[in-house]
């Protein structure tokens, strides 16, 4: 108590000198008033800003939904409840690891559209719409080059146009779609074969155990240690990451 009382008095002195002096200083004003507009232009622009702002909301979707990110997601996930371990990594490891590998894959496109139609757009050699057209060029070329022609097909088919002459003349907003199937199908058959190793040494255990009579010992505690010990000692991180990476080129 002797300690403490003290740094008690300390601190309220401390408190009261900064209180003192916001007090003395003079403070600034905000002032948050809706004026209206004196020309067309600036009606405009607030809704071009309105807009920028919706679309960065969604930033998050189109990063999942126009990226290598819902394949390795979903491949991370099913490789973590192949092994039986269905809480280890945790989901804040499987996003992580999801996310810079998503950057490092999708790092050539984005350079491409960097040099192609932000740095131009910055330096007010191109328009706006011009930026957009070009930026959306090597997205549109990564997600067709994933993107099957049967499920590419089946978007053209669903939006009643007509077949485009090449791949690169469809639109994205049936790109994406069908992107993004694709991506799924993609992730659960790499998935299954994932599943495969680890399901034979399930069913190994398990027959051991029946062909000792063990009928009350959980195959799952017995077959947990042969799966994490497979998994180490071929690099199992490292193939997978390896194929995922090389699933893309």
């Amino acid at each position: 108590m002797r300690v403490r009382f003290p740094v008690l008095l300390l601190s309220l002195a401390v408190i009261f000198f900064l209180t003192t002096e916001a007090a003395a200083a003079p403070l600034p004003a905000v002032d948050l008033n809706i004026h209206p507009s004196d020309s067309p232009e600036q009606v405009v622009d607030s809704v071009k800003l309105l807009v920028l702002l919706t679309l960065l909301s969604l930033a998050p979707a189109f990063l999942v939904m126009m990226t290598s990110f819902t394949r390795i997601v979903i491949v991370l996930s099913l490789l973590r409840t192949a092994l039986g371990v269905p809480l280890i990594p945790s989901n804040q490891v499987i996003v992580g690891l999801a996310l810079f590998l998503t950057a490092f894959i999708m790092a050539p496109t984005y350079k491409q559209i960097n040099e192609d139609a932000l740095q131009p757009y910055l330096n007010n050699q191109i328009s706006q719409q011009e930026a957009q057209e070009l930026a959306a060029k090597p997205l549109r070329s990564f997600m067709i080059r994933q993107t099957r022609d049967k499920d590419l097909g089946l978007f053209v088919n669903l939006a009643k146009m007509e077949k485009p002459e090449k791949p690169e003349d469809v639109p994205l907003h049936v790109v994406i779609p069908a992107f993004v199937i694709s991506e799924l199908k993609t992730a659960f058959e790499i998935g299954f074969l994932l599943f495969i190793p680890f399901l034979v040494i399930d069913m190994v255990v398990a027959s051991l155990l029946m062909a000792m009579g063990m009928f009350m010992l959980p195959p799952v505690m017995i077959a947990l240690p042969f799966k994490l010990l497979l998994f180490v000692m071929v690099d199992g991180w490292s193939l997978v990451v390896k194929s995922l990476v090389e699933s893309f080129r």
